[in-house]
């Protein structure tokens, strides 16, 4: 489904408020779940995606026209349908004081491609070689041509670590990055806070108001809300569809909406290890049977108050390279019971699904479970914190799971990492020849 997120805001406008903070004022961020490791290599959360914003600056950004943007970088020439130029921003130094140059930018996209568990080497894995053409320039060669590759550099894999913070922590950057943000890394207490600190020295640092922030993880809707209304957080990445009028009707209160680039799906473990190998796991027609029960519309109604939108294919609507008339198939239990027959199934097939931890998605899976009940399948629900889930998911300990996709705004990015057989998040190891 196409997704529609709100978040809230308790002031009329944040520059405004931003503006007028005081020397020693802090944002307090509510977020819904934990980020995993604060590494752009490593990391794979989308709330994770939320704080790196302010810490580690991309070699280029999206504008609200979804147009690609310089950050670090300044501007770039293709060579060759095969050679990326990119010239770099004079005078620009990490959190460290060590300057941003483009031996750091060979440095980090080298570490996406190279280091053990990186998720960003399915995104830039085409990348063959990366060249310091001199102090503010760098080449980037491919091995075939790509049309995606500059979107990919938009976000984590277009962040640029500091070196000398990387090669001293290693695999424990994460646990205090360094980058070229403007918000230097403070302090991180597990399940409760992290705390980033304006940057003196950032690049562009007229432009940054605020001087301190907290973002702080409540996973409860409820709870995550009552703190905004009381004044205990300034800001909510997300609030529920059923809480939007609730907001609205408070004055201290705004709500901001916007359609994302994402969807949300179930992901099936077809050969990620033992738990693929099971009569869902082996057979399409059983698999089939469990996406006839499922009724896409009214989950949308139930949950999320109408205000998704229903769709098989993961590239949202309104997306140019959407496909109108690709629609799902509506829901047909008799024709899922039948399709069990006819995979010889003689009792209610045991299923589990893997869910991240949050009340939104809990409902999702306890819908689905009740629908799919009426087909003949067992489904039992596993919730996981999110961060977990999503550890959980690579390593194969799944057999359906339930998760949504931030999206990105090239429709490579919503397709390649899981379709293709080496994509880096297809945790089911789904392999089409025709496909990839």
């Amino acid at each position: 489904m196409r997704r529609t997120v709100f978040a809230a805001l308790a002031a009329l406008s944040l520059t405004a408020a931003a503006q007028a903070q005081a020397p020693n004022q802090t944002l307090r961020i509510g977020l819904r779940e934990d980020p995993d490791i604060l590494d752009p290599t490593l990391a794979r959360t989308f709330v994770g995606r939320i704080v790196f914003a302010s810490l580690c600056d991309k070699l280029f950004d999206i504008n609200d026209k979804l147009e690609i943007v310089p950050q670090l970088a300044t501007g770039y020439t293709w060579e060759d349908p095969k050679t990326l130029r990119i010239t770099l921003r004079e005078g620009v130094r990490f959190h460290d004081g060590e300057p941003m140059d483009a031996e750091a930018v060979r440095y980090s996209l080298n570490r996406h491609l190279t280091m053990s568990g990186s998720f960003r080497r399915g995104e830039i894995g085409i990348a063959e070689a990366v060249e310091v053409v001199d102090a503010k320039t760098i080449r980037i060669r491919l091995k075939s041509a790509s049309s995606p590759f500059l979107s990919q550099l938009t976000d984590r894999a277009g962040m640029i670590v500091s070196p000398k913070a990387a090669e001293a922590a290693g695999r424990n950057f994460g646990n205090a990055p360094v980058c070229a943000g403007p918000y230097r890394f403070v302090e991180r207490v597990a399940q409760d806070r992290i705390v980033v600190e304006r940057f003196a020295g950032y690049w562009d640092a007229a432009r940054i108001h605020i001087p301190r922030i907290v973002f702080q993880p409540i996973p409860d809707n409820t709870v995550r809300l009552a703190n905004l209304q009381s004044g205990a957080l300034e800001m909510v990445q997300t609030i529920e569809p059923d809480d939007v009028k609730t907001v609205e009707r408070n004055r201290r209160l705004k709500v901001v909406s916007y359609d994302e680039l994402g969807y949300q799906s179930i992901s099936y473990n077809l050969g990620n290890g033992p738990r693929a190998n099971t009569p869902f796991g082996r057979d399409p027609r059983i698999r089939a049977a469990f996406e006839l029960a499922i009724d896409r519309q009214a989950v949308n109604q139930v949950v999320y108050e109408g205000f998704y939108v229903p769709t098989a294919q993961p590239v949202p609507p309104g997306n140019p390279f959407h496909v109108p008339g690709f629609r799902p198939e509506g829901r047909d239990v008799a024709k899922a019971r039948a399709l069990l027959r006819e995979a010889g199934v003689t009792g209610p097939v045991q299923v589990e699904m893997t869910i991240p931890n949050n009340p939104d998605l809990r409902q999702v899976g306890e819908v689905i479970q009740a629908m799919v009940k009426e087909a003949g399948f067992d489904l039992r629900l596993n919730a996981m914190e999110f961060a977990s889930s999503l550890q959980a998911a690579n390593r194969g300990d799944f057999e359906t799971y339930l998760v949504a996709w931030s999206g990105r705004v090239d429709p490579d990015g919503n397709i390649w990492t899981f379709s293709h057989s080496g994509g880096g998040q297809n945790d089911g190891k789904y392999s089409n020849p025709e496909v990839d």
